[in-house]
């Protein structure tokens, strides 16, 4: 071949930044000096356009079953990214990789051999062009009859070829399928997807996923809008914002934790079904199970509640894995079966006192949380937001309960300190109807009947400010505009909140960094 394995202890890794010439591999010098000689012969190694009349999964749909050594009178000019090559003297075989992953064999022989089922040639001078200057990872268009090998497979017998773009680095050894660290495939992405089935069929699963949200929720009436996502108060979520700042308007933005507070302008204004599925952000810790940007939907309903929210999005669940069992299947976690059965509920508080050995009620007083999380051995943070009713139950609750859920769980009724958008209970005081959706083990989705009195949400804001100003960095801030929106009239409202890459977690059992496409990393290797 004319390429090593890029497994080779002295090649660079892949997608690893260059300053220098001088940091360039042999292998890299190798390729840039095939491309100087292609130029200097008055060739272009990227050319503007190819030959490509097929795809090589659709010559594969045309052709299956052929025997060996078959020639058909099917003339192509298929297109690829070249995994594999060999061959020596008159004849050269390689294979070529399209973007789904597809593979077809290549052949380029000297001359016809119609005898031997060979029935154009390339001629010398492009046999030997090719062996000189196309390297692993070059994509090429070949035109050519479909024929089949003497063992049987599948190929294009090549009349001519032409080096549609010259790869200047070299990839993982594509043909033996070498493995690539976790690491390695987020810093770069582009590599991974050319190397692994499973990177492509995440990126398809998603897309399935994401489609069968607004399939489901177009097909109920639901209008998709986009709301800012620079904004000048962070709400709609505890969390930590990252900030900005404008040069047009000298004033600092938030970039936005959630799109809840603007969506809920649009029911005001009369939108009274709305979804969006579009990018938070939050300044917060990374781990398996979190990433400071990520995909969210969510979505409101006039006239809905926590209820009928809840059947809404095991209706989207669902959806979604007919969506990745149809598209990527191997993908798919036998455990995903379990969506498709009946789902649990607990209470909060309940489930909380059961575990704990002692009632806990919304009555309880911080200090005995505290004496609690003690005894539990759960650490309890020393700012004031973590130290009072609502924050200590929840993660009690974390701590003691989560380990604890099998298959899908609703946990309902959470503290009223923690939820200052949601309505108070309608029959049980000191709570607020808001569940979250627990899949296995993590949280994907939080629904809510939503606060609607604006002399009440007014209430809840000044005490997020009391707690931001006692050093709670996640309280929301007093929002008057929203404020008026709500004073202008909302209807009773149902909504959700659900994490799009949390699902594609749930279904398939990959971290978060597998299923963003280009998650955030450190700069450098």
């Amino acid at each position: 071949m004319s390429d090593a394995p890029a497994t080779d202890p002295s090649t660079p890794a892949a997608g690893a930044p260059r300053e220098t010439g001088a940091e360039r591999s042999e292998q890299e010098r190798v390729r840039l000096d095939k491309r100087a000689r292609i130029l200097d012969g008055g060739g272009d190694p990227y050319p503007v356009g190819v030959p490509r009349t097929t795809t090589l999964a659709a010559v594969r749909e045309r052709h299956a079953g052929l025997g060996a050594q078959a020639v058909t009178d099917d003339e192509v000019s298929v297109t690829g990214r070249v995994v594999f090559q060999r061959g020596r003297g008159k004849l050269f075989f390689a294979v070529l990789q399209e973007g789904d992953g597809t593979r077809l064999q290549v052949m380029l022989a000297q001359e016809a051999r119609p005898d031997r089922g060979l029935p154009v040639g390339v001629g010398a001078e492009a046999l030997a062009a090719w062996k000189s200057d196309v390297d692993l990872g070059d994509h090429v268009s070949v035109t050519g009859r479909v024929v089949t090998s003497g063992t049987g497979e599948l190929s294009v017998l090549a009349a001519s070829w032409t080096l549609a773009s010259k790869a200047l680095r070299p990839l993982p050894n594509l043909y033996e399928g070498a493995e690539m660290s976790e690491e390695a495939r987020v810093r770069a992405r582009y590599v991974d997807l050319v190397v692994r089935d499973q990177a492509r069929q995440v990126v398809r699963a998603r897309a399935a996923v994401v489609g069968a949200l607004r399939s489901v929720l177009g097909g109920r009436g639901f209008l998709e809008v986009e709301t800012p996502m620079l904004q000048t108060l962070h709400g709609g979520a505890s969390a930590r914002p990252f900030s900005t700042r404008s040069n047009a308007f000298d004033m600092e933005l938030f970039l936005r934790i959630a799109p809840e507070l603007f969506l809920k302008r649009c029911v005001v204004g009369g939108l009274e079904k709305v979804f969006e599925i579009n990018r938070n952000f939050r300044n917060e810790g990374a781990d398996s199970t979190h990433s400071p940007e990520f995909a969210m939907l969510e979505m409101y309903e006039a006239y809905g509640d926590y209820d009928s929210m809840a059947d809404l999005t095991r209706d989207l669940v669902q959806a979604s894995v007919r969506a990745v069992r149809e598209t990527a299947p191997d993908l798919l976690l036998p455990e995903a079966d379990e969506l498709l059965a009946p789902w649990s509920q607990v209470s909060m508080y309940g489930s909380l006192s059961a575990a704990a050995g002692a009632v806990v009620t919304p009555r309880t007083p911080a200090e005995e949380l505290l004496a609690l999380a003690e005894r539990v051995g759960m650490a309890v943070g020393d700012d004031a937001g973590d130290r009072g009713h609502g924050k200590l139950v929840e993660h009690l609750w974390e701590h003691l309960v989560v380990p604890t859920l099998t298959g899908p769980t609703f946990v309902r009724d959470f503290p009223v300190e923690t939820s200052p958008l949601v309505r108070a209970h309608r029959s049980e005081p000191g709570v607020v109807e808001k569940w979250d959706l627990y899949v296995r083990g993590f949280e994907l989705a939080t629904g809510y009947s939503e606060l609607v009195d604006p002399v009440v949400q007014r209430e809840r804001f000044v005490e997020q400010a009391r707690l931001a100003a006692a050093g709670d960095d996640e309280a929301m801030q007093l929002d008057e505009d929203f404020l008026a929106a709500m004073e202008t009239g909302m209807p009773p409202t149902g909504g959700v909140g659900m994490g799009v890459d949390r699902l594609l977690m749930a279904l398939t059992g990959l971290g978060i960094r597998e299923t963003v496409l280009f998650p955030l990393v450190r700069p450098g290797r």
